[in-house]
This record gives C-alpha cells, structure tokens and sequence, in this order.
C-alpha cells in the first residue's frame, strides 16, 4: 500500500525528533486531511445547484424535522453561528427557497420553513447526493465503511462529551 501524506509527515517528524509520540497525529492528521480533501472534491450535486454545503445543511435541517425551526434551532441543528445562520438565510430567502414567518407572540422571534420549491429541491438534491458521497467511498468495502462508521462514531460521542459539541 502507498504511503500517505501524514505517514511522510510523520517519518519527518520522527527523523527530527525521535521521541516524539506521533500516533495523535496519525488520527487527527488523516481526519483532518480527509476532511480537507472532502470539502475541495465534495458536494458536487450541491454546486450544481448554486449551494454550499452549508445553505443545504440549513435546507436539510428544516426538511427533516418537518416542521418550521426558528434561526436558533437552525444554527444548533448545523452547529453555526447565529450570525452565519442569519447571512445564510437571507440567502436562501433571495433565491425563495425559505419563507421567515413571525412568532405571533415575540416580534423577535422568526419561524423559518422551506418554500414548495425549496422542498422540492432538497428531495432532488439529496438522493444526488448521497449517491455522490457514495462513490467517494467506494474503494472501501462495506466492512470497512461499517468499522469507520463505528469509530468515528465513537470518537464523535467522546469529542461531543468533552468538548461541549453534543446537540441532545
């Protein structure tokens, strides 16, 4: 099997310092460049359609929960700020894929719901999607994407617990 970039890094960075503990950077490393290479290649489907990932995770968010979501909930469901919330509604409202509606109680409150054709096109996307993200991982056997699955997973809960990420 060829040799990665964090495997060259790592064998730099043993040859300069052989005492160095290194294997955190073997895990965050490859994480962090896979996710690097993932977001130039990814979201092919998305670009199509004039989204970024983002603005389709807020068009996602809104599709399956069913029901209006307010920018808050919005911005704890994709795990952005109030502020990037904000700027990309204002967004997906200009191209009138989302409709704001007015809490009848807090004029400070808003409701955020998809338009027929944001709807629409979330149902289009996603399936393209997902079919994309499948081809990315296809040299992985199925096996293999379940032990990933499984493990990232796991470190996903211990960073959510100890870093303060956890949504429920």
């Amino acid at each position: 099997m060829t040799d990665d970039i964090v495997a060259s890094v790592v064998r730099q960075w043993q040859t300069v310092n052989p005492e160095l503990d290194t294997g955190p950077m073997e895990i965050i490393g490859r994480i962090n460049r896979c996710a690097a290479l993932l977001q130039q290649a990814e979201d092919a489907p998305l670009r199509s359609a004039g989204l970024t990932r983002a603005e389709f995770d807020l068009l996602g968010a809104v599709r399956r929960t069913d029901r209006e979501l307010t920018p808050g909930e919005l911005a704890r469901e994709t795990f952005s700020s109030g502020a990037a919330v904000t700027k990309r509604l204002r967004a997906l409202q200009d191209r009138a894929l989302v409709e704001r509606r007015g809490d009848d109680r807090d004029r400070r409150v808003a409701h955020v719901r998809l338009t027929d054709e944001g709807r629409a096109l979330v149902d289009r996307l996603l399936p393209e999607q997902l079919a994309y993200e499948r081809s990315v991982l296809a040299g992985l056997d199925q096996s293999g994407r379940d032990e990933l699955a499984s493990r990232l997973s796991e470190l996903l809960v211990q960073l959510e617990g100890r870093l303060g990420g956890a949504r429920r």
